[in-house]
């Protein structure tokens, strides 16, 4: 994940869990308002479309509200599917979560299917975490 330069503090009336919070903390980060804004609109109900620019955090802005809710409300099982088109989007996706989940310390297991995956890797399931 690329640096993100600071921005300017932003309050919300949604705030993060405090490990979510500490990990923007710990790199000097603030999360920025479309990354807020995608997470209103989740906790609202609304459907949301986020259009910005490279390296501005659009996946960390798209998943917020997923990671938010797995900190808050650990669960088994699928939490999220998010279907691309594109091999290479999938795995950059899955590159750019990997290391934030993990340094968040959320029980999250990020994985990509495609139509290259093997049954076994298809049918594995991992029962005490959740799968993004």
């Amino acid at each position: 994940m690329k640096d993100m330069p600071a921005t300017r503090a932003f309050s919300s009336p949604f705030p993060l869990p405090a490990r979510i919070e500490r990990w923007f903390d710990e790199r000097g980060w603030q999360v920025r308002p479309h990354q807020f804004d995608m997470l209103e609109a989740d906790r609202a109900g609304r459907d949301a479309l986020l259009i910005s620019s490279t390296g501005s955090g659009k996946t960390l802005a798209g998943f917020l509200p997923t990671l938010a809710d797995l900190a808050d409300h650990p669960s088994e099982g699928l939490h999220t599917l998010y279907i691309t088109p594109l091999k290479a989007l999938t795995n950059d996706i899955e590159r750019n979560l990997g290391a934030p989940i993990a340094e968040m310390g959320l029980p999250i297991v990020v994985e990509s299917r495609t139509g290259d995956t093997s049954g076994a890797i298809t049918s594995l399931r991992r029962a005490s975490s959740s799968a993004l």
